[in-house]
């Protein structure tokens, strides 16, 4: 409750609440083994990502030489969740490093608006 004025207590809505995205910026050779691995650490937690970008980046066109870039956003995970991710993400064969960042909105502004018919 508070202080000032004993009748009002804080707002413990859903709209009131932050909703975090955490983001995900892989950086690997470009290797056709590597997306189903990174996919694979999301997926056995029951996460699918909310956004998922690829490109293959590089000079010249074979494949040698070329990185891929996969952008992933991802709710409901906890800061620890998303760290731990990003320590297994530096882990795996070809990936050559993982930027993370945190997205915070509030609920009301990350569901879509109701629509009429």
């Amino acid at each position: 409750m508070s202080p000032q004025n004993p009748g009002l207590r804080p707002s413990t809505t859903p709209a009131a609440e932050a909703v975090s995205t955490y983001c995900f910026a892989v950086h690997a050779a470009a290797d056709p083994g590597v997306m189903p691995r990174v996919m694979e650490l999301f997926a056995k937690r029951n996460l699918v990502p909310s956004r998922w970008h690829s490109d293959l980046t590089g000079f010249g066109g074979d494949l040698k030489g070329d990185e891929l870039v996969i952008d992933i956003q991802v709710t409901g995970l906890t800061p620890d969740e998303s760290d731990y991710i990003a320590r297994c993400l530096r882990q795996q064969v070809y990936v050559q490093s993982v930027l993370t960042s945190v997205k915070e909105a509030s609920a009301k502004e990350a569901l879509p608006s109701a629509r009429s018919a």
